[in-house]
């Protein structure tokens, strides 16, 4: 049997199986969980790298420089803006957040999978430059159960609650630009559901074209009857 273009295809399909990982944003409405679970599910796995972002808004009680965020002043922010290091950025509560663009790409390069936790304008931004990526976006089970949760934190004030609570309606109104919506009702089913988009993505042809590299190259090279 001939096989026409055999050389062309393996090659083609040599390109595919370059090492790159997918870029995952995650984004939802102040209180709706969005830390909470996406911590949770960077324990459940270690394969994914988690962006953290700069920021202008002062740390919470906890809260840690060059883990949770990098917290920078606002004139330094706006210079980095100035100077195009982020892959995305935006105001978001009154605060400056953005994505540094060289730390994201290296990690991809590297084959990691990245994991982006940002608001719907910086998630936007992301899909304009790299629409390969998988954006899901997390809902509250209600709106009482959104203020109960904002509520609950008391690390905010009674304005920024109140601020965040107007703000959410806006957030939610782009959750149809999202690939996939989670509902967190209960915790533990919406990260498994969150998990399970990560699995989903994981088997798609390309990324698995790449993993078994050796095993195609071993069934193209074989004899053909």
């Amino acid at each position: 049997m001939e096989l026409a273009g055999y050389d062309e295809a393996r090659e083609r399909l040599l390109v595919t199986m370059m090492e790159i990982g997918t870029l995952f944003v995650v984004a939802a409405p102040s209180g709706a969980g969005k830390s909470t679970l996406v911590n949770a599910l960077l324990e459940r796995d270690s394969a994914i790298s988690l962006s953290v972002s700069h920021t202008t808004r002062p740390p919470r009680s906890g809260e840690l420089y060059g883990r949770h965020y990098y917290f920078v002043e606002r004139e330094v922010f706006e210079q980095q803006v100035a100077e195009g290091i982020f892959l995305e950025h935006a105001e978001v509560h009154g605060n400056l957040y953005g994505t540094s663009r060289n730390t994201v790409q290296k990690l991809l390069a590297q084959g990691r999978d990245v994991l982006l936790e940002i608001d719907w304008q910086g998630a936007q931004q992301i899909r304009a430059s790299k629409p390969d990526c998988v954006s899901v976006f997390i809902l509250p089970p209600s709106r009482a159960e959104l203020e109960r949760r904002l509520r609950g934190r008391g690390s905010d004030s009674a304005e920024v609650i109140e601020r965040r609570l107007r703000n959410s309606r806006g957030e939610i109104a782009h959750a149809h630009e999202f690939d996939y919506i989670i509902v967190n009702d209960r915790f533990e089913t919406a990260l498994d559901d969150l998990q399970a988009i990560v699995r989903a993505v994981r088997l798609r042809g390309a990324l698995q074209l790449r993993r078994h590299e050796a095993l195609i190259a071993e069934l193209l090279d074989g004899e053909v009857g």
